[in-house]
């Protein structure tokens, strides 16, 4: 594990540990997340904790056309009940992701460093919510990153039974339609699994990150 200093460079991914952390410190300048991303690294940490940068093996992911979605699931897409969106309410959804209440998870991984950081990349045209709304009210979304034809996964949350589901597809479906054939969901979530993301080895991940930025 490395220590990181304003020099704008990451370790090789082979050098994480077992856990798959690769590096602590630096900063959350644009110029380095981007760098971290096209790395196959992302930071996670805690509030009042030194940034934490990570590079799991085994990775999680989604392939687009291997998307899962459920006869029950299928009625909710169709029957009316959500509306979809993307990029109305990054800020909004970002909120969201940071204060809902997860089970067996105290606070949030959503700094205000985190906030600001993805806030400005949004701006910038690198960052992306997708929304589902509820009676003109915000029922659940998702953001992350867009690079080539790679999409990062970083948080979704959902108000309303579904909600983050309808979101997630829908976007799926549209990145699709973008020629996206990667989507990184980061680390392991039965929410995610159940939609048909699966593990693969991380060299594979970085033969496909390379091949898709």
């Amino acid at each position: 594990m490395v220590v990181l200093n304003d020099k704008l460079v990451f370790p090789p991914v082979e050098m994480a540990t077992p856990e798959g952390i690769i590096a602590i410190g630096g900063d959350l300048g644009t110029e380095r997340l981007l760098l971290a991303y096209r790395s196959g690294i992302f930071p996670w940490y805690n509030q009042d904790e030194p940034i934490v940068w990570w590079s799991p093996d085994p990775r999680f992911v989604l392939f687009p056309d291997k998307l899962r979605v459920t006869k029950s699931m299928q009625s909710v897409l169709n029957n009316g009940s959500f509306r979809f969106t993307i990029n109305r309410a990054f800020s909004k959804v970002l909120q969201n992701c940071k204060t809902i209440t997860r089970q067996g998870q105290e606070g949030t991984w959503i700094t205000p460093a985190i906030e600001q950081a993805y806030t400005k990349l949004h701006e910038l045209g690198y960052a992306h919510s997708a929304e589902a709304w509820m009676n003109g009210e915000l029922a659940g979304g998702l953001y992350g990153i867009r690079l080539g034809n790679v999409f990062f996964g970083e948080s979704m949350f959902s108000k309303v039974s579904n909600a983050s589901k309808f979101a997630f597809i829908n976007y799926v479906h549209q990145l699709q339609k973008e020629k996206v054939t990667l989507i990184d969901c980061q680390v392991y979530t039965a929410h995610l699994e159940s939609l048909g993301a699966k593990m693969i080895e991380r060299n594979r991940f970085m033969v496909l990150l390379a091949e898709n930025l």
